[in-house]
């Protein structure tokens, strides 16, 4: 298994404290638990602008290279594929796992390939990997209350409502992120989207 190539999982935000807490920056938060579960530390990237963390999942498991660019969300696919090149990870071992307007708060979905849905991330991995056809995590925030517009709702902390759930489902985009490494995209789709 150690053989294998390893898998990059990219957790898409916004660096900086006041993004913390942002729906736009489920990726990082899921990236941080994931790093947490394989005993992986971030740390900053040499040459690139990214924070890497790198673990196993299991004894003898599959290596994960967790990344969260420094770039902003915009020009994320930079660090991405120069990531990808240094450890020689192809398309199909790269997840993306992001917020998405177009699935409802509290559930997750996987995913391989498709269009962005208007995610500037994705757009940015997207070109720079020059496929569209890597996995994607994808967490629902929703689409924004009233008149809201999406770009000022995903830079918006999650609701008092949202928090008391957050927790768990980024439990559960780990969960469907490390399926998708251990079993594949339609394993992980099986078992986490009827629930």
């Amino acid at each position: 298994m150690s053989d294998e190539a390893p898998f990059l999982v990219v957790g898409l935000g916004n660096p900086g404290k006041e993004y913390a807490g942002n729906r736009h920056n489920v990726g990082f938060m899921v990236a941080e638990l994931l790093a947490s579960r394989t005993g992986g530390k971030f740390g900053r990237a040499k040459r690139t602008q990214a924070e890497v963390a790198e673990g196993r999942l299991g004894f003898g498991g599959p290596k994960l290279i967790l990344v969260k660019p420094l770039t902003f969300m915009n020009l994320s696919g930079a660090p991405v594929v120069a990531l990808s090149q240094f450890f020689k990870v192809p398309v199909a071992h790269v997840i993306a796992v992001h917020d998405e307007l177009d699935v409802p708060y509290g559930q997750v979905r996987a995913k391989r390939g498709g269009g962005e849905g208007g995610h500037n991330g994705l757009r940015s991995m997207s070109k720079s990997l020059a496929s569209k056809e890597y996995a994607r995590v994808r967490f629902g925030i929703g689409r924004p209350p009233g008149r809201q517009e999406p770009a000022d709702y995903v830079l918006s902390d999650f609701s008092a409502a949202e928090r008391k759930e957050l927790d768990f489902l980024v439990d559960r985009a780990a969960d469907v992120t490390e399926a998708i490494v251990l079993e594949g995209v339609e394993w992980a789709q099986n078992k986490y989207h009827g629930s």
